[in-house]
């Protein structure tokens, strides 16, 4: 098994150009199912990788976790239908667990400004770490796509960056005015420090950001600001396309920006934003609040307010 892993892992890495972070997470999901199964490939059957789903949610493992790690072992059966190595593919009829559907976490405008601007100070960190958060928020980046910018991927003069997301699929979007200042402040600091890297963003060893070191910026500056729940870098992505369809924007629009193949993907964002306007009702119709103290005057029959 760990021979066809590997060669599988070598298609991920030069046939479809996959991140080394879902590199990794193909590996150790179809590690922990070899380790569980222990046979070959061309002794698995249907009844041995439902029976390996089973035990991972017995085992208490999330149902998303779960239904990933199985995403993954499709895939490699997959790859290995194809190379001649099985006759079929014994995981592509089993079922995804169930698993509710959980709507993304986004900012309030507030918040968001809020974030921004808790940076401060000067010096090399403080004027990378705004320019971090300002480009997550004003281009929606994914976290990877940031950390993988190189200095010429970003276009001062016109406002534009080029992203490479998924696959290596390349865009262009536009840069707001905000992150465009602070990228011009953090580069003029960037030269200073004289790093070698190509990449627009340096820790401070003078090496490229890594994505974790990118999650850590958010969450230092959301911890500053005693916000609620998990805070990362994709929740800057959630707020970036949340705020534009609450200004209006089309769902299209939206889904090129983000850099999503689907469309449906980028739908979840429309009951986010349903249940956003249910919020603002519930506050402030009187209707819907359930209140003793909230009394409506009828008029009387010569048309007075009694």
């Amino acid at each position: 098994m760990k021979e066809h892993i590997e060669k599988f892992i070598r298609y991920l890495e030069v046939e479809k150009g996959v991140s080394s972070h879902t590199v990794r997470a193909y590996r150790k999901d179809l590690e922990e199912f070899s380790q569980s199964v222990k046979a070959g490939p061309d002794r698995i059957d249907m009844i041995d990788v439902r029976g390996f789903v089973a035990d991972q949610i017995h085992r208490g493992l999330n149902k998303v976790t779960v239904s990933r790690r199985l995403s993954s072992i499709r895939s490699f059966f997959k790859y290995l239908h194809r190379e001649g190595y099985i006759t079929s593919n014994p995981a592509k009829l089993v079922s995804n667990p169930k698993i509710p559907r959980l709507l993304p976490r986004f900012l309030s405008v507030d918040d968001a400004f809020c974030l921004l601007e808790k940076p401060e100070g000067m010096g090399f960190l403080p004027a990378r770490d705004k320019a971090v958060l300002e480009l997550l928020y004003s281009s929606g980046l994914r976290v990877s796509e940031l950390s993988g910018l190189n200095i010429d991927d970003i276009n001062i003069k016109e406002s534009l960056v080029k992203i490479r997301g998924k696959g290596r699929k390349e865009r262009i979007v536009p840069v707001g005015s905000k992150a465009i200042d602070a990228a011009k402040t953090y580069m003029i600091e960037r030269i200073l420090l004289k790093g070698k890297d190509r990449a627009l963003f340096l820790n401070r060893s003078g090496t490229r950001l890594t994505d974790r070191g990118v999650r850590r910026i958010v969450v230092k500056y959301a911890k500053a600001l005693a916000m609620s729940g998990r805070i990362g870098p994709h929740t800057l992505r959630h707020s970036f396309a949340s705020h534009l369809l609450q200004d209006g924007a089309d769902l299209r629009v939206i889904q090129e920006l983000l850099g999503h193949s689907s469309l449906s993907t980028t739908q979840k964002y429309t009951h986010l934003d349903i249940t956003h306007l249910m919020d603002i009702y519930d506050k402030a119709h009187p209707f819907s609040r359930n209140d003793e103290n909230v009394k409506i005057k009828k008029p009387n029959r010569r048309g007075k307010n009694v």
